[in-house]
């Protein structure tokens, strides 16, 4: 069982990751799109060679403070091409996991897991993996790429 002062400190970060969230604006989201119709349908259906659980400051943040950060998988593919796989609130339509080309990635992801999937399990798996909805405190973007790394 949590103790009293275990509780404030989880609920005093979790406040701040909430206002830290809400700091990067609000309005409408931009989706922009890599890929779409059948190139995306066949990215989906690519076999993951190589997965690695990355991980990023949050916007607006330059150090990486455990659950004060940003995570998600880059997988590889089998003709060695990359995409990262992650979650965010409103990051997409249907799902808020998202794959998106690593080339959006900025020089702060750094590497914590890596794991061989052989071709056996598709991009597709990994998105289901992350979860379709978020949600900062049951479903965010850490307990998602876990997931995925896990499957």
């Amino acid at each position: 069982m949590l103790s009293f002062k275990m509780f404030l400190c989880a609920l005093t970060l979790t406040l701040l990751a909430v206002s830290l969230e809400a700091s990067k604006g609000g309005g409408t989201p931009n989706y922009n799109y890599d890929l779409s119709g059948s190139d995306l349908t066949r990215l989906y259906n690519s076999p993951v060679y190589k997965a690695e659980r990355m991980k990023r400051p949050l916007d607006g943040s330059s150090v990486i403070f455990g659950p004060l950060s940003h995570s998600g998988v880059r997988v590889t593919l089998i003709d060695g091409a990359q995409w990262l796989v992650h979650k965010g609130g409103n990051y997409g339509i249907s799902s808020d996991t998202v794959v998106v080309d690593v080339q959006h990635m900025g020089p702060q992801w750094r590497v914590v897991e890596t794991a061989e999937f052989e071709g056996m399990k598709t991009v597709a798996d990994f998105v289901a993996a992350g979860g379709s909805d978020y949600s900062l405190i049951f479903d965010n973007c850490h307990m998602g790429s876990r997931r995925m790394m896990n499957q």
